[in-house]
Parts: structure tokens; C-alpha cells; sequence
């Protein structure tokens, strides 16, 4: 009779293989190179979509870390696919960077440096380094991270702006997306530079390199964790001011183990102690956002109390990995129940079990989020990551 615990590592490491399978399957562009720019709901592809380098950067660090776990070759060279990919057509060798979007056929469309997006082909390049030890991956990671400190870091204020043009000149449209505030510094970006800049100190052990991370959850333990209301700031000016916007349920819950984890990667006591503190708090606090189905709802307007009512699936995969990250540091089985119950939630709603991968969400009454399957923002790493770290949290509790 198996636990719920080897159940659960069990039915991951099945849902992880799907999940790899689809995008090896459906996301290959045969006559472009690299991958397909956009899958719709229906599983139509359109050959035809702008490429995003937020995509093709999870790509391949899913793939990469998918290796570690699976040692299945195919994974290896699909990484191997999206690392030449990005370095031929994505990495800006004139001026330094990565292109933002390009057209379907390789060339670039929007050629702004954004720096969420740089980030994540730091994170990308690492992981397929410590797979692969091609010397150009490392080379890459490198170089865009002396240029996010060279252009992006503030050293008046601290912290990091959000993009630049091609040339790195200041640029007037700063958003990552059309739902995002136009502001200079923002939780999201630099949840995802430490996460990078971690990623690439496990493979690089440089002491500068550690300072910046160091630096970095200060900056965001100072300015982005509201220790009032637990909740994460979302949005500020270049001088830290400010602009109050919506609680992000799945950026809290996605910020408690991955802050945590960059902490102890920098090997500082006092902020591992501190993270340790926040991902209780950030964890108990996401719990105003889970309904009684087990899945986690998209967002509120805290002045107005009005609920995003929209369960998407990057927040469920997140709250797996959060409150399993809980249930480590405090072993209350609590935390292991909300996860148990959440991924009950993911089988019966977020997979879909016909075509494969995971729908978009589903809406307060059950229906379908109808946008992509794979697309600019659709990518194999949240719900990937999902299924390796607990399947990897897992081990580590079997094997003591």
C-alpha cells in the first residue's frame, strides 16, 4: 500500500512525462527551426506566430532540468534545440541581449531588452549548462548578466529597471504586459533575476556575482514584502514609491520557496532565516485565495474586495510547490493536505486529458479559459517545474 506522499511522486512523474511528451510532439517547428510561436485551445497551431524569447527560454531550461531527472536523451537534445536556437536567433551579438519577440521564420520582431526576459534565458542557459557543459551556455548566462548590471541595476536606489531599447537606451512602454502598471521596478522582474542570478551562482561561484544576489532579496524583503498584510508590493517608481495594485495569489505562493531557495543558494544565514520566516507567512496568507475546490484564484482588488474570478494554471502549479515547501520547513500536515487537494484539483479540471498539457484555467463556473496551450506565455515551466520539484521534495523526505 503506497502513501499518499509515493502516490503523489508516482502520478508526477507520470504528469511530468506527459507534459515533456506534448511539447516534443506539437511545439517543434520543422520548417523555422526552434518552436512553434502559438498553440490555440483547440491544439490548432498557427505556424505563422511571433516567437517569444520568454518561451523558448523555459523551454529550454524545462528540458534541461527534465534531463536531470528523467536521463532521457530525447530531453536533452530538445534542450539542445532551444539553447541553438536562442543563441543564433534571440541573442543580439551586435548590441548585447536578447530580442524580445521574434517573426515566425527567426527573424527579429520586437527588439526591446526586457529585462524579465534576459533573466530567463540567464535561468535557461545555466540549467542546460550543468546538463550539457557547453561552454557557450555558461559564456551567454555571463554576459547577459554583466549587462543587466551594467544598464538595469540602480545603484542610487537600489534595485533594477525594467527595459531598455536595443541599445539600451531608456524606452517609454516598460510592461511586460497589457494587464501590467507602466512602472520602472516591479515584484515580478525581480523575483525572476535573483532566480536566475541563483541558478547561474550554483554553476559559477563568483563572489560578486553572490553579493548582487545578497543585495537583491534585500532590496526585495525591504521593498516588495508587505510585512502588514503578508502579501507581496507588486509595483513601484524608480524611488521605490509605490503604485498599489492587485494581490497576485499565485506570485505570493510562487515567491515562498523560490526567494527561499536563492537564499540558501547565497549561503547568507540571516536571510535564509528571514525567507524561512516569509514563506510560512506568504504561504498562510495565499490561503485567503484557495476556494473550497482546492484551486487557487487568480487575483484581488483589495480596494474594491472584488475577486478575479479565474483559477489559471500557472497558480496552481505554484501552490503545489509553496505549501509542500511549508509542510518541509514545519512538517503540519496541513500544508501536505492543501496540496493533495489542489492537484485533485489540476487532474479534474487544468489537465486536459484529450489533447494533452494543461488548459489555460477554467472560469468560476467550470468553463474553459479559452487561450493558448503553447504560446508567448504559455510555456512547460511552471506545471513542469511543479511536478520535478515535489517530485524531488518527495525523494528527499523518502530517503532520510
Amino acid at each position: 500500500m503506497s502513501t499518499p506522499l509515493q502516490q503523489l511522486q508516482s502520478e508526477l512523474t507520470t504528469e511530468l512525462d506527459a507534459i515533456l511528451e506534448y511539447w516534443s510532439k506539437f511545439t517543434m517547428d520543422t520548417k523555422n527551426e526552434g518552436f512553434i510561436g502559438q498553440i490555440d485551445h483547440n491544439n490548432q497551431i498557427n505556424s505563422q506566430a511571433e516567437k517569444g524569447s520568454v518561451l523558448n527560454a523555459r523551454i529550454l531550461w524545462t528540458f534541461s532540468s527534465a534531463y536531470q531527472l528523467t536521463k532521457n536523451e530525447e530531453h536533452k537534445s530538445i534542450a539542445k534545440r532551444a539553447f541553438d536556437y536562442i543563441v543564433s536567433h534571440f541573442y543580439d551579438t551586435e548590441f548585447g541581449g536578447i530580442f524580445w519577440s521574434l517573426h515566425h521564420d527567426g527573424t527579429p520582431k520586437d527588439t526591446k531588452n526586457q529585462i524579465y526576459a534576459i533573466a530567463f534565458v540567464i535561468y535557461g542557459m545555466t540549467e542546460y549548462y550543468a546538463v550539457s557543459k557547453e561552454e557557450k551556455a555558461l559564456e551567454v548566462a555571463i554576459d547577459l548578466y554583466k549587462k543587466i548590471q551594467e544598464y538595469s541595476y540602480d545603484p542610487i536606489n537600489k534595485g533594477y529597471l525594467e527595459a531598455f531599447t536595443r541599445d539600451w537606451k531608456n524606452i517609454d512602454d516598460l510592461r511586460l504586459s497589457d494587464k501590467d502598471a507602466n512602472e520602472k521596478k516591479t515584484m515580478n522582474t525581480h523575483l525572476h533575476i535573483v532566480e536566475g542570478y541563483a541558478n547561474l551562482y550554483k554553476v559559477w561561484k563568483d563572489e560578486t556575482l553572490r553579493k548582487d544576489i545578497i543585495e537583491l532579496l534585500e532590496v526585495i524583503d525591504t521593498h516588495f514584502i508587505n510585512e502588514e498584510t503578508g502579501h507581496l508590493r507588486l509595483f513601484f517608481d524608480e524611488n521605490w514609491i509605490e503604485k498599489p495594485d492587485v494581490i497576485s495569489y499565485g506570485h505570493d505562493i510562487e515567491a515562498t520557496w523560490l526567494l527561499l531557495q536563492c537564499a540558501e543558494i547565497s549561503e547568507d544565514a540571516s536571510l535564509i532565516a528571514r525567507y524561512k520566516k516569509h514563506a510560512i507567512q506568504l504561504t498562510d496568507v495565499t490561503k485567503e485565495g484557495i476556494d473550497e475546490d482546492g484551486g487557487l484564484w487568480y487575483e484581488l482588488d483589495p480596494e474594491s474586495s472584488e475577486l478575479i474570478a479565474e483559477k489559471h494554471w500557472w497558480p496552481q502549479a505554484e501552490l503545489m510547490i509553496g505549501f509542500f515547501n511549508a509542510y518541509e520547513l514545519t512538517r503540519d500536515k496541513t500544508y501536505l493536505d492543501v496540496v493533495l487537494k489542489n492537484w485533485d484539483f489540476i487532474k479534474k479540471h487544468i489537465i486536459d486529458t484529450e489533447n494533452g498539457e494543461w488548459h489555460w484555467g477554467v472560469n468560476a463556473d467550470y468553463s474553459l479559459i479559452q487561450k493558448d496551450k503553447a504560446g508567448f506565455w504559455k510555456c512547460p515551466y511552471h506545471n513542469g517545474r511543479a511536478c520535478i520539484e515535489v517530485i524531488n521534495r518527495i525523494k528527499k523526505i523518502e530517503n532520510k
